[in-house]
This record gives C-alpha cells, sequence and structure tokens, in this order.
C-alpha cells in the first residue's frame, strides 16, 4: 500500500472511531435522560455490581474541579486540537496510536457536547460492590480509559 494510500485509511480509521464513539457515546446518554431522573434509585444490571444512576458531573474525571463544566468545555477544545495534531504527526507510525487516537478524540468530543449543551457530563455506570463503587462514568469514559491503557 503507497504511503499516501495508507495515510487515508489510517484518517478514515481515526476518524471512524471517533464517530462510532461519539454517536453510541451520545444515544447511550439520551437514553438514559430519557429512562431514569437524577435522583432515582439506580436500576441493578449485574446485581449490584453494575448499575444505571443518573449522574451530572459538572467537573472533571472522578467528579475533580466541580463545577467548572464550561472551563472544562475549553480545555477539551485545546485538547481535542492536540489530538488531531498528533495523529496528524504520528499516527502513520503505528495503527494502534490512530487506534488509540481516535477512541481519545471521541471520548473527549462525546463530553465536551454534553458540557456545551447541558452544563455537565451524564454519567450512567456505576460499578462496584456494597458501599465500595468506583466512580460513575459513560461510553466517553470508557474509550478515554481504553486509549489510555493502548498508549501505556
Amino acid at each position: 500500500m503507497s504511503s499516501a494510500a495508507d495515510r487515508r485509511s489510517r484518517w478514515l480509521a481515526f476518524v471512524g472511531i471517533a464517530a462510532v464513539v461519539v454517536v453510541v457515546d451520545q444515544l447511550t446518554k439520551m437514553w438514559l435522560r430519557a429512562s431514569i431522573q437524577p435522583g432515582e434509585p439506580p436500576v441493578d444490571i449485574v446485581g449490584e455490581f453494575v448499575r444505571l444512576v443518573h449522574g451530572q458531573n459538572s467537573g472533571g474525571i472522578f467528579g475533580l474541579f466541580g463545577d467548572s463544566a464550561f472551563i472544562l468545555g475549553l480545555a477539551s477544545i485545546f485538547v481535542i486540537a492536540l489530538i488531531v495534531v498528533y495523529e496528524a504527526r504520528e499516527g502513520i507510525r503505528s495503527w494502534l496510536l490512530t487506534v488509540a487516537l481516535g477512541l481519545l478524540l471521541g471520548g473527549a468530543i462525546g463530553n465536551l457536547i454534553d458540557r456545551l449543551t447541558l452544563g455537565h457530563v451524564t454519567d450512567w455506570v456505576d460499578m462496584g460492590i456494597g458501599t465500595w463503587r468506583w466512580y460513575t462514568f459513560n461510553v466517553a469514559d470508557a474509550a478515554i480509559s481504553i486509549a489510555l491503557v493502548i498508549l501505556i
């Protein structure tokens, strides 16, 4: 495959992965907002281990920097630009890097849409045992976490 064709296929994969993450993220969040209201009790999916809950996170990951959705939205725009530039410069070197950056881009855009339209990010997957719970997350967060594992 020629370098130009390889570059095109990598960009297509990069954008395609990001688009799938954004669409699935937004569809699941819309479904959740239509199904469960904030403050309603969690819905058990896999016993108490995996539950659905309507969370509204106006901060960053793990709820850090609470009530700063606008500032985090601006930071997300900067991060999105960095991801695209990095893919343009380095993505040609590795398909794995292209996949990771596509996941990062999709996750960043998915959460940015929430921050700009709702003033918070809708989180809905609650995992844990008893009172020990992991942070509540969504598809965008999962994509970002998977990308970070790939990059590490």
